[in-house]
């Protein structure tokens, strides 16, 4: 039998039972695993993410009452618009889950600057914005935001500038966040994932970048964990309130000595990087997994960059 997330013993939330989460990126992978697990756990859960129809077909999937909203993180006003929404049709969230983002693989110098800043946008930002929007409800429960990091934080690997990027970023604002959300009772989480088996990794030996990425890395380091496997490790961690979760465990240890990491990775890296056919790597470039293409080809249309003349003296 499922288990209810239990009551933390400082705060004034309700038994787990009937209690509201929220979970962004929930069309797939992680944030529909999560979606479940909470679902079994008794929690009535909002699914947020790009793709309407599959955002519904894991709605129909769970055990508990839910509700799908399209909305793209990066749009403060449809964000703030989908939190009323879930507050006059299910109540306050008492959980929040910022997990969608996306990626893109290649070289800086060959990565259209639209798409490397369209990773930092939704990674980043939009983890922001989730926060500004759903902030005001988890004050009221005195709940607890997740933020999805990742262990590309602890090194900065080649090829993957803006993914490394953004998720330092959201490392960085969530514990600022923690500090500041403490006070009032508002538990923050960072959860640091590897290697998962979700559509952003998808041909994975195929692919030059993330083959290489992880070819370097030894024993556990490069073994791929199932989305349900890390939704597993993340509920439990919001079970306890964690300040961090890993996925997996063992990435506890990494943290003591995470100084030297950017120096070993940039090592390693170049050795790989001479033996990659430069034509290969331009071929590969873009955006990874169906969720991230689904996003990139939801975007507004980019207006072309008009070039500026600086004022002459």
């Amino acid at each position: 039998m499922a288990k209810s997330i239990p009551r933390h013993s400082r705060d004034g939330t309700r038994h787990g039972a009937g209690r509201i989460a929220v979970v962004t990126g929930a069309a797939r992978g992680v944030g529909a695993a999560t979606a479940r697990r909470l679902a079994e756990r008794g929690l009535r859960v909002a699914l947020l993410g790009r793709e309407l129809a599959t955002l519904e077909a894991v709605a129909r999937s769970l055990p508990t009452d839910s509700c799908s909203l399209e909305v793209d993180v990066t749009d403060e006003a449809a964000l703030r618009g989908a939190a009323r929404s879930v507050a006059e049709r299910m109540g306050p969230a008492s959980v929040v889950v910022a997990n969608a983002g996306i990626a893109v693989a290649g070289p800086f110098a060959t990565t259209e600057a639209a798409l490397w800043d369209r990773v930092i946008a939704v990674n980043l930002l939009g983890s922001a914005a989730t926060a500004r929007a759903f902030l005001p409800q988890l004050l009221r429960t005195r709940g607890y935001l997740l933020q999805v990091a990742s262990t590309a934080a602890f090194g900065s690997a080649p090829l993957m500038s803006a993914y490394c990027a953004s998720k330092a970023g959201v490392e960085s604002y969530a514990q600022a966040l923690r500090t500041e959300m403490e006070p009032e009772g508002v538990g923050v989480g960072i959860a640091y994932l590897h290697w998962t088996g979700t559509g952003m990794i998808e041909g994975l030996e195929a692919h030059p970048v993330l083959r290489e990425l992880r070819a370097h890395q030894p024993g556990p380091g490069s073994r791929v964990h199932s989305p349900e496997q890390v939704a597993g490790w993340l509920v439990r961690g919001i079970e306890r309130r964690a300040a961090s979760v890993y996925a997996p465990w063992w990435l506890r240890l990494v943290q003591p000595v995470r100084p030297v990491l950017p120096m070993v990775v940039s090592r390693v890296s170049r050795r790989s990087l001479r033996g990659l056919p430069a034509e290969e790597l331009r071929e590969m470039t873009g955006v990874l997994g169906p969720g991230g293409r689904a996003d990139w080809e939801a975007r507004g249309p980019v207006g072309p960059v008009v070039p500026v003349r600086p004022p002459q003296s």
